[in-house]
């Protein structure tokens, strides 16, 4: 960040002798630790690339922040603070920034290193979603349009393999025939959201496990990074903790041998997210808990290798086969989950 940047945000936020330290975590939006006089700070630019209209995002959370303090004032809910113009955001240079108090004495972690640490992240995204269940979900904007949409991503892939990368497509037909042999799970997905017990809460969206704010005892405070919070099913978040908790290696790993469940892991996502959800999922949802997991894995594949064959224009890589190595890697970790005694 350039100087005069950085002075007009800390003139704004009356903040003196800053000190700023780039936070790695997190894909999309750049984050920095300031140390300032007046105390410690996180700031974050909001990637407008990704967020079109960044100002929805601050209007779900002023409208969670309020409601959070009315009704359950000592939950620690993570909102931006205000700038001495009173703005939670602010805009220079077509650029978007907020700011938040940095709350000590908490981390954050990358990867888990436990089934408790799991059974923890879980409790708390569905603390999240219990706290919210009398607040209308459809009051809050959606802030990236048909993000775990299965049924889209799924035609987006029938469409790559028509419009994309022919030499990609070509060399990888029997990847696009594996993918394709899933496709009941897209089916099982319409069904899903056409049921009436299938409710639409407020919910993360995003609920990786750097997301959870953990004590000095290792047990969870609260969640964080709250820009994809909107109305959604349960499978959104549910789904992707299965996706990321339950296999010791990342998305981005090329040993597919590596690719092993753990399922006290699994058994731990369940237990936790029910601590506070178990009364308030229906009958109907509770039969697709697992399924959750079968849905985000199977989409996230999709998505890597749709984007494989229009030659890697929403990912980020680091080298021109990653995308093909996701959405292999995804396709094991799909076949891995589906051969537990649960799937079978």
């Amino acid at each position: 960040m350039d100087d005069v940047l950085l002075k007009t945000i800390c003139t704004s936020y009356g903040w003196t002798n800053p000190k700023l330290q780039i936070i790695q975590s997190g894909l999309i939006n750049k984050t920095w630790k300031v140390v300032t006089t007046e105390g410690d700070f996180i700031l974050q630019e909001i990637n407008a690339k990704v967020f079109i209209n960044p100002i929805t995002i601050d209007a779900n959370l002023q409208a969670l922040a309020e409601y959070s303090t009315q009704f359950f004032p000592d939950y620690l809910f993570v909102s931006p603070i205000k700038s001495k113009e009173s703005k939670s955001v602010l805009i220079v240079d077509n650029q978007y920034f907020r700011s938040f108090s940095y709350i000590n004495k908490t981390q954050s972690f990358s990867t888990l290193f436990s089934d408790k640490m799991a059974f923890e992240a879980a409790k708390q995204f569905g603390h999240f979603t219990y706290l919210f269940k009398d607040f209308n979900a459809n009051q809050l904007h959606i802030t990236i349009p048909d993000f775990h949409n299965l049924t889209l991503r799924y035609a987006q892939f029938k469409a790559a393999i028509q419009n994309g990368n022919t030499t990609r497509i070509q060399a990888n037909a029997a990847l696009i025939n594996e993918i394709e042999s899933f496709s009941s799970i897209c089916q099982r997905y319409e069904l899903f959201i056409q049921y009436p017990d299938a409710k639409k809460r407020v919910t993360h969206h995003d609920t990786k496990i750097s997301n959870v704010l953990f004590d000095e005892n290792n047990k969870g405070v609260c969640v964080i990074d709250l820009d994809t919070v909107m109305p959604g099913y349960f499978l959104s978040d549910v789904g992707d903790m299965i996706r990321t908790y339950i296999t010791p290696v990342s998305e981005e790993e090329s040993d597919f041998s590596k690719i092993v469940i753990q399922q006290d892991f699994l058994q731990a996502i369940k237990k936790g997210y029910y601590y506070y959800m178990e009364d308030e999922l229906t009958e109907f949802e509770k039969q697709h808990f697992f399924f959750a997991g079968e849905m985000m894995i199977y989409m996230q594949a999709i998505r890597f290798i749709t984007d494989y064959f229009n030659d890697d224009r929403y990912y980020k890589i680091n080298y021109s086969e990653q995308n093909l190595v996701r959405a292999k890697n995804q396709m094991y970790l799909l076949k891995a989950l589906n051969s537990l005694p649960e799937f079978v």
